[in-house]
């Protein structure tokens, strides 16, 4: 079994960004899981703490483009510095909007994306 990992390893390593991605989302709806599972566990646990006190200690947040604007192309491009996705990627989070462009990350980070996003065009809201 060591070499059949082993032949795993060395397989995903020469694939291409665009490669591991189609892996990733051929996986995702073959076995029905997705890649974004530990980010919703770790959004409900604040939750569960108490209904007064959540909204106040909230410190994981979604950054969320809801339109894109008349600047779609400087738009993606700044979709793809924040996510590092390649150009078809990043165009096709651009075309899902509404629809999350990074999730669970600090408040700080989470207003420069929202801020960069919008010098750019696009229309963001935080949850």
């Amino acid at each position: 079994m060591a070499t059949d990992t082993a032949k795993v390893l060395e397989t995903l390593g020469k694939m291409t960004v665009l490669e591991l991605v189609a892996l990733k989302n051929a996986i995702e709806e073959e076995w029905g899981v997705t890649a974004a599972a530990p980010v919703a566990v770790a959004a409900a646990a604040p939750a569960g703490g108490g209904d007064g006190g959540a909204a106040e200690e909230k410190d994981s947040f979604d950054v969320v483009l809801t339109a894109v604007g008349d600047k779609k192309i400087q738009v993606i491009k700044v979709v793809r510095a924040i996510t590092g996705l390649g150009l078809k990627e990043a165009k096709d989070v651009v075309d899902g909007a509404p629809g999350p462009v990074k999730e669970g990350v600090t408040k700080d980070e989470a207003e420069k994306l929202k801020a960069e996003l919008e010098e750019a065009g696009a229309s963001v809201e935080l949850k």
